[in-house]
């Protein structure tokens, strides 16, 4: 488990000043004059035929806004690409051009092909992206989660999560789901991700119950991944200085879309001209070349950007203490027990505490036993003398178990303990957790 001590989460201002390093080179000039010219030609088609339901529907997203936040953008570039991957499925092309039966259209189908190559290889780049993203955040977290049972349940939350997200996705592409269908599933699961980080954070929602027990969970980390989405916060800064270059890319291949579906079909009545095929060609060629440019490029964003930062350099200390750790003063002479009452086998009773006494390097004996329901005492963990302690273990055994804290050995000082204590009760399903949450 990584230390936190003395750190805070990032702050947008500290971004702002990390992001200076990373000056993202502009997009080439050819981004905004062949989205134009692409974006000309599509209107060139409905000048002389309507759009029907589906164009009409295309048409109505092309003329809006791009999405705001970075990662909905990457997610719609993802959506797009896919819809032009199946026009471009040779399954899906005209009639005429699927017969080749001219040379033109021979020379098309052979265009097509090399476009729908193109697509494919910004596909699978952007998917790298993605999944490498996905795992870096939730694995950088994970290395300031203790390294023990906590973290297991954590990663289990998360495993069983994701099995059934995909199986959710799986259920909808069965029952004839479109590409658009599959993308909606997909973003709203990804707003689900990030409602249980701040579920997480703030110990609400699935994650009550598990928060609440969580013993050592650094109150940083917890602070971060509460704070990290907010409207105005860290990741506003990122949007601010490279969603503007993102939004014209996505715009950009929208236009392409567009002028794919509407060509296909008007291929019929001849409307396909092959200067405008080349340029869509050329566009086609920087949308995915800069594409992948920019993915590489936050990619590296990404990977350096850190999570914590000192306090100093934040601007800010944060010395609060958090209501879960009890204080309490153990005269010379005496112990201090707690008492846990254990109603189920494979609980956890986990413990943090050290003792308070300034710049003197101070112990006390510290052990757990167990009693038995006939009232036989069974020793769980050996008398050791610490200045502080984290641990953890698993009951095999229900009934009544006791933490002690030993200053029977000092003659004149008391100490000063502070401690946190908890039994976690035994690991459900999140269904049923969310019942018991809930109810």
């Amino acid at each position: 488990m990584a230390s936190t001590e003395g750190l805070v989460p990032i702050t947008r201002s500290f971004l702002a000043a990390y992001y200076d390093k990373y000056r993202f080179a502009p997009l080439s000039d050819d981004v905004s004059r062949l989205s134009d010219q692409v974006r000309s030609l599509a209107n060139d088609f409905l000048r002389e035929i309507p759009p029907n339901q589906v164009e009409s529907l295309l048409l109505q997203e092309a003329d809006g806004q791009p999405p705001h936040k970075i990662d909905e953008n990457m997610w719609k570039n993802r959506e797009h690409i896919e819809e032009i991957l199946y026009l471009l499925e040779r399954s899906h092309w005209p009639p005429a051009l699927q017969q080749q039966s001219t040379p033109n259209d021979a020379e098309l189908a052979t265009v097509f092909g090399q476009i729908s190559d193109k697509f494919q290889n910004t596909l699978k780049a952007l998917e790298s992206f993605q999944a490498k993203n996905s795992e870096r955040v939730f694995n950088t977290v994970m290395t300031y989660m203790p390294q023990d049972f906590r973290g297991t349940l954590i990663r289990q939350q998360r495993e069983r999560s994701e099995r059934n997200k995909q199986a959710e996705v799986d259920a909808l592409v069965n029952s004839g789901g479109s590409i658009h269908d599959r993308y909606a599933l997909l973003w709203k699961q990804q707003m689900e991700r990030r409602k249980q980080l701040a579920q997480l954070g703030s110990a609400t929602g699935v994650y009550k119950t598990l928060v609440k027990y969580l013993v050592g969970v650094p109150q940083v980390l917890l602070d971060f991944i509460r704070r990290i989405n907010d409207d105005d916060g860290p990741m506003e800064e990122q949007r601010h200085r490279y969603g503007p270059p993102l939004y014209s890319l996505t715009a950009m291949v929208m236009s392409i879309r567009l002028f794919l579906l509407l060509a296909w079909g008007r291929f019929e009545a001849g409307k396909l001209e092959r200067q405008n095929v080349a340029v869509l060609e050329q566009a086609v060629d920087v949308y995915t070349t800069e594409f992948v440019r920019f993915i590489n490029f936050i990619s590296d964003v990404f990977a350096n950007s850190p999570f914590f930062i000192s306090a100093e350099v934040a601007g800010t200390l944060d010395g609060r203490k958090t209501d879960d750790y009890k204080e309490i003063s153990i005269p010379a002479g005496k112990t201090h027990e707690v008492s846990l009452s254990v109603d189920a086998i494979n609980s956890y009773i986990a413990w943090d505490f050290s003792v308070v006494q300034g710049k003197l390097s101070v112990d006390i004996g510290f052990s757990v036993e167990y009693t038995n329901p006939s009232g036989e005492k069974i020793l769980i963990l050996p008398y050791g003398r610490h200045e502080s302690d984290q641990g953890n273990f698993c009951t095999i055994m229900a009934g009544n178990y006791k933490l002690i804290w030993d200053n029977s050995y000092a003659t004149f000082f008391k100490k000063v303990l502070r401690y946190k204590v908890d039994c976690i009760p035994p690991v459900v399903e999140p269904s049923a957790l969310e019942n018991q949450v809930e109810g």
